[in-house]
């Protein structure tokens, strides 16, 4: 049943708030995000400065790219094609464009939702290296990225995940963190990249929120329970983070992005999702 937080005044679930916090009872309890505060606006700022996350020089300069006429790769929904920065930071280095395939109703509001789950996975994540920036190709809307050596991937939006690795085991916490600071609002998923040595690229993100705020690929709050059907914490996770109260496994997991093909946009006045600290 829901409760209204004394600190926020909003309508919450019951996950929404640590243990401690609902025993206290209605007209007391606060929220997980009351609680621990909000998220310094000023670390996100930082992050833009340094240099970081899509801030990272993949947006200026000139691209030329292989034939778009035979893609290197596809999914369900996009064309890729390899391509090479001919100028600005970047200039020599590989990078891909992506594409949505013809019939695909969602296209032009996807690059709008995949810019904005890309913003609230800087402040989940703290460092998003050489994310996607939008472009433009031949008169169609792309998305332009630098390449991706030793790509991986580690969960899905639909509940697979590969926790074989440590790097697997960090990215399934990150994306229970990713509950926890938002005070069960959302889930920060499909977390697909490179592996180095010591850091891992991150690119083409997920979220699931309740109300389905993030485009074709927000499965929704069946996404955030099915998600959770499926986690095992590991040693990355805390034992204090927040969980749904019984998750179900109600979508069939598969290793790729799975969207929802008529998504309506969501106009708000307020962010979707609010992040707590952790």
């Amino acid at each position: 049943m829901p409760r209204v937080c004394a600190g926020c005044n909003r309508s919450r679930c019951h996950d929404s708030y640590s243990p401690s916090e609902w025993r206290k009872g209605p007209g007391v309890s606060k929220c997980t995000t009351c609680v621990d505060g909000q998220v310094s606006h000023n670390a996100l700022n930082r992050i833009r400065r340094s240099g970081s996350a899509r801030y990272n020089g993949s947006y200026s300069g000139t691209v030329s790219v292989d034939d778009l006429d035979r893609p290197w790769a596809q999914g369900a929904f996009r064309w890729v094609a390899k391509g090479v920065y001919n100028s600005g930071p970047r200039q020599g280095e590989l990078c891909v464009i992506k594409w949505f395939k013809s019939g695909a109703v969602f296209a032009n509001a996807f690059f709008t939702y995949d810019i904005k789950a890309v913003d609230l996975a800087l402040e989940i994540v703290e460092r998003f290296n050489r994310h996607s920036s939008p472009s433009r190709w031949a008169g169609q809307k792309v998305l332009c990225e630098p390449f991706t050596q030793n790509y991986q991937k580690f969960n899905s939006n639909s509940g697979w995940n590969d926790a074989s690795t440590d790097w697997g085991k960090i990215m399934q916490a990150l994306s229970h963190f990713s509950y926890h600071i938002s005070g069960g609002d959302c889930v920060l998923c499909d977390l697909q990249g490179g592996v180095y040595q010591h850091e891992a690229d991150i690119t083409d993100p997920a979220i699931l929120t309740r109300d389905r705020d993030y485009g074709v690929t927000d499965l929704g709050q069946a996404g955030i329970v099915n998600f959770f059907s499926r986690h095992v914490c590991n040693r990355y996770c805390r034992s204090h983070w927040i969980k749904p109260g019984n998750p179900a496994r109600c979508l069939n997991p598969v290793r790729g992005t799975a969207m929802v093909r008529h998504a309506a946009p969501t106009r708000r006045l307020r962010p979707a999702v609010t992040l707590s600290r952790d």
